[in-house]
């Protein structure tokens, strides 16, 4: 059940960036489902071998390029799924900073009412 709503809440956080940030374009609600699956799967799999391979950059920045891969890897779900379009790589790194920010917000919110039914 708590991956679920985890997943609509990624979903959730995809419909305020689309409103948010121009270059964005999300059709349906359905859609933004199947992109939250792609960009957690991708998430998963490739951002971590990304993390590693540029390590040395991040280190020089103390961090903060973690947030271009972030906007990347945005980008590159754009071209995997029809109806969910990304306008270039500046709308991508909004983006990917909004859902990473709501998706926090959703999760911590998730955690603080699981903590009060214990």
């Amino acid at each position: 059940m708590k991956i679920i709503i985890k997943w609509l809440f990624t979903a959730l956080a995809l419909l305020i960036a689309a409103h948010y940030v121009p270059g964005i374009e999300v059709a349906s609600f359905y859609t933004a489902l199947i992109v939250a699956v792609v960009l957690g799967l991708i998430n998963l799999i490739i951002r971590p071998i990304l993390i590693l391979f540029t390590l040395p950059i991040n280190i020089l920045t103390l961090g903060p390029f973690t947030l271009v891969v972030n906007g990347f890897l945005f980008w590159l779900v754009s071209t995997f799924v029809k109806g969910f379009d990304v306008a270039g790589f500046v709308p991508a790194f909004w983006g990917a900073l909004i859902v990473s920010v709501v998706s926090f917000l959703g999760n911590r919110f998730l955690s603080a009412v699981e903590s009060k039914e214990d």
